[in-house]
């Protein structure tokens, strides 16, 4: 198993959403970067956790856990024309960007902010906590999870 976090914007996404969803479960769309698509494609398995962590906002940071259901498949909204996320130069022919499904574990009693993340030794080289780091879906490693888990 691996584990990862998943960057969302709270208005647009965030944990709260997804636990309202029936089963818990929805599918993450929208991922328009190559590296965190191939993350998607290639990396992200069935049963992979993850952290939803809240961006753009007053306090951003993670605010829970969800796990994997369903690895990477073609993103129909890529080639939906009334979608935000629409990609004129994709197709069902042509696939380019990839989503996953993922399901609603727990969230936590407060927000891990990222000063926290910055600021502890063991998580200050997170992906998230480097500057200039824009990827949505990034790898977290093992030490990191844990000591997160215990912040939470």
């Amino acid at each position: 198993m691996r584990y990862w976090l998943f960057k969302s914007e709270p208005e647009t996404f965030n944990i709260d959403d997804l636990a309202k969803r029936p089963n818990k479960t929805d599918h993450w769309d929208g991922v328009r970067n190559y590296q965190a698509r191939n993350f998607m494609r290639d990396d992200i398995k069935k049963g992979d956790k993850g952290f939803i962590y809240q961006s753009s906002c007053k306090i951003p940071g993670i605010t829970g856990i969800i796990e994997i259901v369903k690895p990477g498949y073609p993103d129909f909204t890529a080639w939906d024309p009334t979608s935000d996320h629409y990609d004129p130069d994709c197709s069902p022919d042509n696939p380019r960007w990839v989503m996953v499904d993922v399901r609603f574990v727990k969230k936590f009693n407060r927000v891990i902010t990222l000063d926290e993340i910055k600021n502890n030794p063991v998580l200050e080289n997170m992906v998230v906590a480097k500057r200039g780091n824009r990827l949505s879906i990034t790898p977290v490693t093992e030490r990191e999870w844990k000591t997160i888990l215990k912040l939470a």
